[in-house]
């Protein structure tokens, strides 16, 4: 059994759960948003020496956080991410809720902002039973990945991995790593990865970053600009040791 099964049979951490506290470096200092009862703080908190806070919006779950000795703030990620300074954080995570958020392209850039790496995890709604019960059955699918009827679910983006994907790519952001799962499993990587994931994975697990520097036209003429300069100094440079 390998490290990750016998820390899910040992610790009784969700699989997901295990596979984000394996991404996460020991000793930084973590932001868990929607951190439910804290099982993933407790665990990054117990088992790997981590710095942990949370916000969790619900008083009952951030009651439990409390008991369980955990550092969690009662508040709404939607519009309080704000009040923490810039760079608080290694590790900002957002677990299986970025398809609750009103706007997850300013969660997504507030994390960043708070954060030098961002953890975000998502139901892959393009799974392919997802697809085929719409198919056949024409009604929202309910299922482990989605487990709410149509009219009471607090989910309200329906996304995709290759959604997410081309959102991080809108916004400039570096992938890091993508970790993708079944229900039970880790899906292996094999030739057209993207594809497969795209049409078997249940979950997606994302490590993303800021992009350090991104050219603009205007940046692109100043280094330009700048290289032929020094291009100029360095021939006037050697034209004056000939003289």
């Amino acid at each position: 059994m390998n490290v990750i099964g016998e820390n899910i049979v040992t610790h009784k951490i969700r699989y997901d759960h295990e596979i984000i506290a394996n991404i996460i470096k020991s000793k930084s200092k973590v932001l868990d948003i929607g951190c439910g009862s804290g099982d993933l703080l407790y665990h990054l908190k117990t088992y790997k020496n981590i710095d942990c806070r949370g916000i969790e919006i619900s008083q009952e779950m951030v009651a439990k956080c409390l008991v369980r000795g955990l550092s969690v703030i009662h508040g709404d990620a939607n519009c309080e991410l704000n009040f923490y300074p810039d760079s608080s954080f290694d590790y900002a995570i957002l677990g299986q809720t970025i398809q609750a958020m009103n706007n997850p392209q300013n969660i997504l850039e507030e994390m960043l902002r708070i954060a030098k790496y961002a953890i975000i995890s998502l139901p892959n709604f393009a799974n392919y039973k997802n697809r085929f019960h719409l198919l056949f059955k024409g009604t929202m699918p309910v299922n482990k990945t989605i487990p709410f009827q149509w009219f009471e679910t607090p989910n309200i983006h329906f996304c995709s991995i290759r959604d997410f994907e081309n959102l991080c790519k809108k916004m400039n952001l570096t992938i890091e790593r993508k970790i993708f799962l079944t229900s039970k499993h880790r899906l292996i990587s094999v030739f057209g990865q993207e594809i497969i994931a795209n049409f078997f994975a249940d979950y997606g697990i994302f490590l993303i970053r800021k992009n350090e520097f991104c050219h603009t036209g205007q940046e692109e003429f100043a280094f330009k600009k700048i290289n032929n300069m020094s291009y100029a100094g360095r021939l006037i440079s050697q034209f004056c040791k000939t003289r």
